[in-house]
């Protein structure tokens, strides 16, 4: 006798799903109706759920814990070591009682310092409880904090000779080839070669970092975060010859780079699967004692303030560089930062900077909230240069009350007035971290790496050591 078949439609093979039934039931496993309450995240990896009663089994063959229990007897695996902290409430409360009304309201609309991860929901939801009076003067203190702090952010797009054999495909034909990316990655290393960290020397393929300790037997190292597929590293390999290569990315990709660079006669690749969050590099036993380079292109939201806190300060106040120590085998980092609506307080390098401009950590979710409006619909590419536009909240107030005074404005404002907060919110953010970097002793500089026509986020921070200072 034939098995009944579940009875789901899929549309789109214009047919029966072709599965047998469960007892008792009209449908298959993957498409018997559950209500919501009935999935919850799985406790080892919550990018995937499970029914509360098969949690107990599940956790014992649930195919991320082999990788879990891996990780952690590694002896680089610290959980949390650069995670940060909230920081110092009580200075946030002096802040906020001193801007009256300006503060957003920190109560369950939003982070209230018991919870670590303020959603985006809760970062809109704060921003639409304000009234329209308090969210134009929040606009207005932006306007002014940009206009104090956020000067001189040159464009720098750089293709370096050396990668003219990237851009010409002059490489294994077998690598993906997408041109905004290999421009993106062609002028990463072209900054960094101008500023001095990069050097091809004498034409050759050899790679050399600024102060490589003088000593032509150490080989200098690479090190990737967030390396997704590591063609950043690769096209650094094909053009500057480098020969050890460390590639730092948590989750698992496909069509990695990693085969082609393992074919490399010279080039050893280590491919470290971490959460940056718990990464402990001076604990990474095959970098000990090599001079390095610290890259990454779109490090989304938090991932560069826990770069920048893996790299430069395995323990330190977190809301003062005092104390705070350089790696003396770090020669140089150049992230190019990207999704600050993902940012968070706790996260977050340089809190003091917020709280020296008058910041409190509540304003400051709103401001990662209104980065999003950066290149949302993509304005980046059909826009000009948007940070030179100037518009008045105060005018637009005038036109909107009631309770979603706020909701309103915002979903009324022109897509150019969106983009411009937008923008501005993200550098200011990037302004801090580059702040930070020079109370750390580096030589740094944050530019517009590419057009904003190949990509809206085109921000990079490059930074390299002062000669003397290591």
């Amino acid at each position: 006798m034939e098995k009944k078949r579940c009875s789901f439609w899929l549309p789109k093979k214009n047919r029966f799903c072709a599965n047998t039934l469960l007892n008792e039931s009209l449908f298959c496993g993957n498409h018997t109706p559950r209500s919501e309450d009935q999935w919850i995240p799985c406790p080892i990896d919550p990018s995937h759920s499970v029914l509360k009663e098969n949690l107990e089994s599940h956790v014992k063959r649930c195919p991320h814990m082999k990788q879990v229990q891996s990780l952690t007897v590694q002896p680089f695996y610290q959980k949390g070591i650069n995670s940060g902290t909230e920081g110092s409430t009580g200075e946030d409360r002096a802040i906020t009682a001193s801007n009256g009304n300006l503060a957003l309201p920190d109560d369950d609309k939003l982070d209230s310092g018991v919870a670590e991860h303020v959603t985006s929901e809760l970062k809109r939801n704060a921003v639409h409880s304000l009234s329209v009076s308090q969210f134009c003067k929040l606009i207005e203190k932006i306007e002014c904090i940009h206009e104090s702090v956020c000067k001189d952010i040159r464009d720098s797009y750089k293709i370096p000779e050396a990668c003219e054999k990237w851009i010409k495909r002059e490489f294994d034909g077998k690598l993906p080839f997408q041109e905004k990316h290999v421009a993106q990655q062609a002028s990463i290393l072209g900054n960094l070669e101008e500023v001095g960290i990069l050097k091809c020397s004498n034409g050759s393929e050899r790679c050399e970092l600024e102060g490589s300790l003088g000593d032509s037997s150490i080989v200098p190292a690479v090190v990737e975060f967030g390396a997704g597929r590591g063609y950043l590293t690769q096209m650094l390999a094909d053009c500057y010859g480098i020969e050890k290569v460390f590639l730092v990315e948590r989750k698992s990709y496909k069509l990695k780079a990693d085969r082609s660079l393992r074919q490399k006669e010279k080039l050893i690749l280590e491919r470290l699967r971490i959460d940056i969050e718990d990464l402990n590099l001076s604990a990474v036993e095959s970098l000990r004692g090599f001079p390095y380079l610290a890259i990454g292109k779109h490090l989304c939201g938090p991932a560069t303030d826990l770069t920048l806190r893996c790299c430069l300060a395995e323990h330190f106040n977190q809301e003062t560089v005092a104390g705070s120590t350089v790696d003396p085998k770090l020669r140089g980092l150049a992230i190019a930062t990207c999704c600050h609506h993902l940012c968070q307080w706790k996260n977050y390098i340089n809190k003091m900077y917020f709280s020296n401009l008058g910041i409190t950590k509540e304003e400051f979710h709103a401001i990662t909230w209104f980065t999003s409006w950066a290149v949302d619909a993509d304005h980046g590419s059909d826009l000009a240069d948007v940070t030179n536009y100037n518009f008045q909240p105060q005018s637009m107030g005038a036109n909107f009350s009631g309770n979603k005074g706020v909701e309103e404005m915002t979903r009324n404002m022109k897509a150019v007035e969106r983009a411009v907060l937008g923008f501005k919110c993200k550098q200011i953010i990037d302004m801090g971290r580059m702040m930070w970097l020079k109370d750390c002793g580096l030589e740094t500089q944050f530019v517009k790496y590419v057009p904003s026509t190949i990509s809206p986020e085109n921000h990079l921070l490059v930074a390299g050591c002062i000669d003397g200072m290591l």
